[in-house]
Order: C-alpha cells, then sequence, then structure tokens
C-alpha cells in the first residue's frame, strides 16, 4: 500500500482571504530569517568565526521551506501542540509566538522565552504550546504526551510533530507513530523532506522514495505533497487535521520542501550537485505569481505585505537588542539541581 502523492493543489475553489494568508505567513517568515541571517553575520568576520557576534553559535535558517509551516499552521489554533525540530522558526512565527520573546531568545537575552539559556533550537513557549529541540527526532514523543491529555479531558486538541526525513529512520519515528496509531491518539506526525538529512542525500539513508509510504505499517492515512506547494500542503493538513479532531487517530504528510540555504550558516554545501539550481525553485516568488494571475495580489497587496512583515521583523531585532544579557552570577538559576 502507498500514500498519496499530491503534485498539483486541490484547492481551486480555495477563497482568496485564505490563499493571501497563506502568503501573509510565508513572506513574514521569509522576512524574519532574512534578518536573522543579516544579525548573525554582521560581525563574525573577518572570516567566518562561529562564536563571536551578537549570535553566537550554530544557526538553522528555514528558507524555502515556508510552505509546510503556513499550510500546516493555518488550521491550527494556539492552543493546539506544535513540536518543531533544530530548524524551527517558520514553524514558530506561522503557529503565532511571540516575535519579540522569540528574537530575544535566539540572541541570548533575558526577555527571551527561555530568559536566553535555550536560543534558537530550544525555543519553550506555553502561551502556543511549542517547543523544539535539536535532537533528531526528539518532538514525536513529546507530541505524544500532549495528545494523550487531549484525548483524556475530552478536548479536540491536537498536537503537530514536526520532523526532517533523516529523522524518519529513527527509532523514536516509528515508535511514535506505532503508540499514536495503538492509542489513536489526536497526532499529525509531519516529515519536511528537503533532500539533505544535513549532507547525506535521502537516497544514500532511505530505503524507500517515500517516507508516508510508511504510515500504512501502523494503519495511519500517509500522504506526500509534492513541488513545495503550499495549497497542496493546506489540503492535506486540512484532512489530517479534521480527522485528528473527530477523534480518528493520526495521520502522516510529508512534504517535499526545500532548504534554499545550508543546514546551518557557514556551511558551504559542497556536497550539493544541484546548489545552482535551488534559487529557482524558490516558493515564494512562484506563488506570489500564481496569486498576481488569479486576481488575489497585485503590486499594491505585495507591497502592503512585504512592509508590514518587514515593520514587525525590524521591531522584534530591536527589541532583542535593547533586552539586557544575563547576568553570569544567574547561571544556575533555572537549573533542577
Amino acid at each position: 500500500m502507498t500514500a498519496d502523492v499530491i503534485s498539483s493543489p486541490a484547492t481551486d475553489a480555495l477563497e482568496a482571504g485564505v490563499r493571501r494568508g497563506l502568503y501573509d505567513a510565508m513572506v513574514l517568515s521569509r522576512t524574519y530569517e532574512e534578518a536573522i541571517l543579516r544579525e548573525y553575520h554582521a560581525d563574525k568576520g573577518p572570516g567566518f568565526d562561529i562564536g563571536k557576534g551578537l549570535v553566537p553559535g550554530e544557526m538553522h535558517l528555514s528558507a524555502g521551506q515556508e510552505p509546510v509551516a503556513a499550510g500546516v499552521c493555518a488550521h491550527l489554533t494556539t492552543d493546539d501542540a506544535v513540536t518543531a525540530t533544530h530548524r524551527p522558526h517558520h514553524f514558530a512565527i506561522c503557529h503565532g509566538m511571540d516575535l519579540d520573546k522569540m528574537t530575544a531568545e535566539i540572541f541570548g537575552r533575558v526577555d527571551g522565552l527561555g530568559r536566553g539559556r535555550g536560543g534558537h533550537m530550544h525555543l519553550f513557549d506555553p502561551a502556543t504550546h511549542f517547543s523544539c529541540s535539536g535532537i533528531i527526532a526528539e518532538g514525536y514523543p513529546p507530541a505524544l504526551g500532549a495528545a494523550f491529555a487531549f484525548q483524556r479531558r475530552g478536548t479536540d486538541r491536537i498536537a503537530v510533530a514536526v520532523t526532517g526525513e533523516g529523522a524518519a529512520n529513527q527509532g523514536a519515528f516509528h515508535e511514535s507513530l506505532n503508540l499514536a496509531a495503538l492509542w489513536k491518539l489526536p497526532v499529525v506526525f509531519v516529515v519536511e523532506d528537503n533532500d539533505w538529512a544535513i549532507s547525506v542525500a535521502r537516497d544514500d539513508s532511505t530505503a524507500i522514495p517515500n517516507n508516508a509510504d510508511r504510515a500504512a505499517a501502523y494503519g495511519m492515512p500517509g500522504e506526500r505533497v509534492e513541488d513545495n506547494d503550499v495549497e497542496a500542503v493546506y489540503a492535506a493538513a486540512g484532512r489530517a487535521v479534521a480527522r485528528a479532531r473527530a477523534g480518528d487517530g493520526p495521520s502522516l504528510i510529508e512534504v517535499h520542501t526545500l532548504r534554499l540555504w545550508g543546514h546551518f550558516e557557514g556551511d558551504a554545501q559542497g556536497y550539493r550537485p544541484e546548489l545552482a539550481e535551488v534559487p529557482e525553485h524558490d516558493p515564494i516568488p512562484r506563488y506570489e505569481a500564481a496569486l498576481r494571475e488569479a486576481g488575489v495580489l497585485d503590486d499594491g497587496g505585495v507591497s502592503e505585505t512585504k512592509e508590514r512583515a518587514s515593520a514587525r521583523v525590524e521591531a522584534a531585532i530591536e527589541f532583542a537588542k535593547a533586552s539586557p544579557v544575563p547576568d553570569p552570577s544567574t547561571v544556575l538559576d533555572y537549573v533542577f539541581a
């Protein structure tokens, strides 16, 4: 049994307001990543010193993967739980996380979500029930815990667990799918297939071409969305979320998406033979062109969206820079002894 594969939008009747919302979410996410990219590299020279600057350490940016977060999160409320990966910003933004607190955390400042202790791979936000981790496939088991609590309380809240295609070979992935199906938990599993598990090609690490096919082994529906198409993601996520809210159990969605930039900032990406062709597959200009053709967007609408996103992001950057760094004397605060 193979999963359904969606290679073109199944949403011809999608109303203009929804389409505009998807575009706005994607633009906000990209604008944020471009700003973080700028600030991250601003003071790491001469050369590239990963430990220097306002934002020291590794940085994994989600440019190119915006359709996944926008399409999935359009069906969620902040009462639903989302567990994301080490590349989490697009899902955090699309799920409604406070940009000021998120940015302050990335900058390691006391007004951040974790008071500057966690950094960009460890964003924890009770207000939106969002979490992420640098450990591969780590978000899947905690999503089951949230879903189990929602089920026991008799609510229609759901959990969304996001990981990459490389993590689909981890034990936590398979154990989580099995238990979710066994207990009929309200979970939507999302696999972002960007072709590269750091520097290892999918075909060199995974025995089957589509991870969505693995859903059948656990008795749940599986769908694979090709072409990084936000409206196709929206349609697939709508079916999976409705199923979970109705008490019909988990689903698995895999999206063939795109990593526009490196695995981390400073990654030369010499392992990518297709690197020169990557920019032409950028999903945002493509979707913008489709909305223009459909009469949903015009020059004024595009400018308004981009200006609004830029203002919001730059305000968050300024908030983060104005927040103080943690006092070294508090290094042991908030630590379990």
